[in-house]
């Protein structure tokens, strides 16, 4: 049971780092180089993103983060392993924060810069760029939190 613990628990840290990484690498890359293109680039190019991100390693990291984090709360609530759970519980909150936001704001943003198409490609983007970016931070902030947290347990375990 103690590698089932610990193999979950590295899971759980692996996949939040993961996606974690993914936030972060957009606030600080993708989206700063973003803003110096112009209006139809820029839509073109998220609408591409928001296509290609739905692959199978993305979603696997990104579900899988929760998934674990989950596993690994249910894993330590008994006996000995119970001193985990703050840090568990801490970790997968936040990452539910990532959750969250991506379904409630980042994904219906998505939607909407792929249903305006080109047509009004500036219209689009000043609908989608400023609110998408912040709600961004807060899940790369949320999942960096995450994945110190589990970084923590995993050290402690």
């Amino acid at each position: 049971m103690e590698q089932l613990r610990s193999a979950v628990l590295a899971a759980a840290t692996l996949f939040v780092g993961l996606s974690a990484g993914v936030f972060f690498a957009y606030s600080t890359s993708v989206m700063l180089a973003l803003r110096h293109v112009e209006d139809r680039t820029f839509v073109d190019v998220m609408q591409k993103i928001n296509t290609a991100i739905l692959n199978g390693w993305f979603l696997t990291a990104y579900v899988g983060a929760l998934l674990a984090a989950l596993a690994a709360v249910l894993l330590h609530l008994g006996g000995a392993h119970r001193a985990m759970l703050p840090w568990l519980v801490a970790a997968t909150l936040l990452y539910a924060v990532v959750f969250v936001v991506t379904a409630a704001v980042n994904v219906p943003l998505n939607d909407q810069l792929d249903a305006a198409g080109l047509t009004d490609p500036t219209a689009a983007r000043a609908a989608f760029e400023a609110s998408w970016n912040r709600w961004n931070t807060v899940r790369t902030v949320s999942s960096a939190g995450a994945l110190l947290t589990l970084a923590v347990a995993l050290l402690r375990h």
